[in-house]
């Protein structure tokens, strides 16, 4: 079960048509931005159900440009919550703002809805949504709040591409949605890129002149910006991969459902998860996590720990001062959380050899 860190060979079933298309862009020279950017834009957009999809060089730059774009900075705070990636509240702080922490609950791992309220102030300007793990947050109750103070609502959807709440796709509820195309994604390009999405017109041209360098036309510089363009090769493995998302995430699905059952009545805990969660992460806590994931990966599991330092205890936020016990279930995950392998090229014997492997470790 131990595999490469990234790239899933399954994921390309068409490779010769991939490779002749990018032989074809080499010798066209267009590499940047471009038509193939364009063309995976429009696929993109349309995927979400979005207007705009905006192609950029990482999932980190959606968030900042996002920002960016929607006016934070120096001044206002963001609220997000305590045990996400780092990129999320790196955002908040790349734009000068200050990042508001929240807690995660202890059933299924994301924001804790009920906290938001008390993390208002009157410096408060917007609220990231992060949709951790493949999970989707509680958009309604996340909207509501976000406009009965007046807030804008950037989500994070770099672990949740393809999901839905109630039939709506994630990224499409608040002012603009970010993705990430990271190798270790469920839509990965074959390098680092992202993209933002929005329904307002006005949003997207702002991005799209953030992310070159502020111009609005050759060397017209309006505003400080960006170099952050997706490279036409990423779009074209993106493209290829686009229409085979939904049934990646269905595998997902099912997968997580079989380690579910095949873990029921051991001393391993599986989080709650929603009808629209698509698995980018199988979330476990183990007992005695550390010697749990060195006894899987001698026995040839590809288990890994996530966020073993919650933000609130990473260096480079020690500015921010956040109160070490004011965030118990994402300190408590980050002791004892310990991912499964899940990949969309893994079939029932795989995860019933990984579930019993852990069964027998954890008694």
């Amino acid at each position: 079960m131990l595999v490469p860190r990234y790239g899933y060979p399954a994921q390309f079933d068409d490779v010769d048509g991939l490779t002749r298309s990018i032989t074809d862009l080499m010798l066209s020279g267009d590499y940047i931005l471009g038509k193939p950017v364009e063309q995976f834009e429009r696929a993109f957009a349309d995927y979400c159900e979005a207007r705009h999809a905006v192609g950029l060089n990482s999932g980190t730059d959606a968030l900042i440009l996002a920002l960016h774009a929607l006016g934070i900075g120096p001044g206002d705070e963001v609220v997000t919550v305590a045990n996400t990636f780092h990129s999320t509240v790196l955002a908040i702080a790349r734009v000068g703002a200050t990042p508001v922490l929240v807690d995660c609950t202890d059933t299924d791992y994301m924001m804790d809805l009920d906290l938001l309220e008390a993390a208002v102030t009157p410096r408060t300007r917007a609220v990231v949504a992060v949709h951790m793990f493949g999970e989707v947050l509680d958009m309604d109750r996340i909207t509501a709040f976000t406009g009965k103070h007046g807030l804008a609502l950037v989500e994070d959807c770099a672990q949740a591409v393809g999901a839905r709440r109630r039939g709506r796709p994630v990224g499409t509820f608040g002012d603009i949605g970010c993705f990430s195309f990271h190798p270790s994604k469920n839509l990965a390009a074959a390098g680092d890129c992202g993209a933002a999405v929005t329904g307002d017109a006005a949003l997207a041209e702002r991005l799209r002149r953030l992310r070159g360098l502020g111009q609005q036309g050759q060397n017209d510089h309006v505003e400080l910006g960006y170099s952050s363009r997706m490279d036409s090769v990423q779009a074209l493995v993106l493209s290829h991969k686009l229409p085979r998302l939904d049934a990646w995430n269905r595998s997902r699905r099912a997968l997580a459902e079989r380690y579910t059952a095949a873990l029921e009545g051991s001393a391993v805990t599986v989080p709650a998860a929603s009808t629209a969660h698509v698995f980018h992460m199988f979330q476990t806590v183990v007992p005695e996590r550390d010697r749990t994931l060195a006894a899987l990966r001698e026995a040839g599991v590809d288990a890994v720990v996530r966020y073993p330092v919650p933000i609130p205890g990473q260096p480079a936020f020690a500015p921010y001062a956040f109160a070490a016990d004011a965030f118990p279930h994402a300190d408590f995950l980050a002791r004892n959380a310990l991912c499964l392998p899940l990949r969309p090229d893994m079939d029932h014997d795989d995860v019933d050899l990984v579930a019993g492997t852990l069964r027998s470790i954890t008694g």
